[in-house]
């Protein structure tokens, strides 16, 4: 399963890993590595009048007022989200 918010659509982001280092000279430069930044990715369980849907949901929408009302049942959930996932990674 690739590493994508069902909802949101996020995904991994490439980024440098700088390590501190406390000299001034050129040659004793801190080195800097590639390194992954992924979401936090949680499997939610939404149970609708139909049965009961599981999507892998990010956790800054997890805590987003408009997942908050369609948990509660006070919005339907939107058809986007009930599509099979497409991951273009």
């Amino acid at each position: 399963m690739a590493k994508v918010c069902q909802v949101s659509g996020k995904k991994q982001n490439s980024a440098k890993h700088i390590r501190h280092r406390h000299s001034g000279a050129w040659k004793f430069r801190a080195p800097k590595k590639n390194r992954v930044q992924r979401p936090n990715l949680q499997v939610v369980t939404i149970k609708t009048p139909t049965g009961s849907v599981r999507l892998t949901v990010a956790a800054s929408v997890l805590k987003s007022q408009e997942m908050a009302s369609v948990i509660c049942g006070l919005k339907p959930i939107p058809k986007a989200w009930l599509k099979k996932p497409d991951y273009n990674v």
